[in-house]
């Protein structure tokens, strides 16, 4: 058998990896709506994906435990699809880490988009450029630092992620048995020496990612 700790860094690489590609595919579009829009409902959505930002993970892991599990809508709803349960899978691992970092996507790139302005917008509007068309020729163009931005904020998160996957992944080893979750099994059999060699990888890449973070606001103080 090969060394946990190293598995755990393997998993936890694999779904920062995956969870930030899902949370760019789903939080990109929606930055770009709260951005342009001039619904009432735009307060009440960005609430909504700001929630994790200030809710604690194990509540948020929690509940969502409860939508996935046998008897949540969630849960009857990969049942149907042929997905099975999430809760204690990786795939549940990828879905409620995705929720988790779909504010550190949007944000930024909300913010971004704000910073273009509307008027590019119109211009290719009057060219007869679609909702579709101005998303991908100008806005993801344009948005500049803040996809970097993005993926650094939101990969750095998953990471470092403790109460959503403890929650929704449990600890079982080779398959939701996180970095963060590793840190915690050494401390609790006092393994400090251990905890201490992980811990200080993460806090070496949270570090990176702020100083990454300090590079392009100073680039686009305005935007970011």
């Amino acid at each position: 058998m090969g060394d946990p700790d190293l598995g755990a860094i393997e998993l936890t690489a694999k779904l920062a990896t995956i969870t930030i590609a899902a949370a760019m595919v789903f939080g990109a579009p929606l930055a770009f709506w709260l951005a342009m829009t001039r619904s009432r409902a735009r307060p009440w959505v960005a609430a909504t994906v700001a929630l994790p930002l200030v809710l604690p993970p194990t509540v948020l892991g929690f509940y969502l435990l409860v939508l996935f599990g046998p008897h949540g809508p969630g849960g009857w709803l990969t049942e149907q699809l042929g997905l099975g349960r999430l809760p204690f899978t990786f795939g549940g691992l990828v879905v409620a880490c995705t929720v988790s970092a779909l504010p550190f996507v949007v944000q930024p790139l909300q913010g971004q988009f704000e910073a273009i302005g509307r008027r590019p917008f119109e211009l290719a509007a009057t060219l007869g450029a679609g909702p579709v068309d101005r998303f991908f020729t100008v806005a993801v163009p344009l948005a500049g630092p803040g996809w970097v931005v993005a993926g650094v904020l939101g990969f750095a998160h998953t990471v470092g992620e403790f109460g959503v996957v403890l929650m929704m992944g449990g600890n079982i080893p080779g398959q939701t048995r996180t970095l963060s979750v590793a840190i915690f099994d050494h401390v609790e059999a006092l393994e400090y020496s251990e905890a201490h060699r992980l811990a200080i990888g993460l806090l070496a890449l949270s570090f990176a990612a702020l100083l990454i973070l300090q590079a392009f606001r100073a680039r686009a103080p305005r935007s970011l």
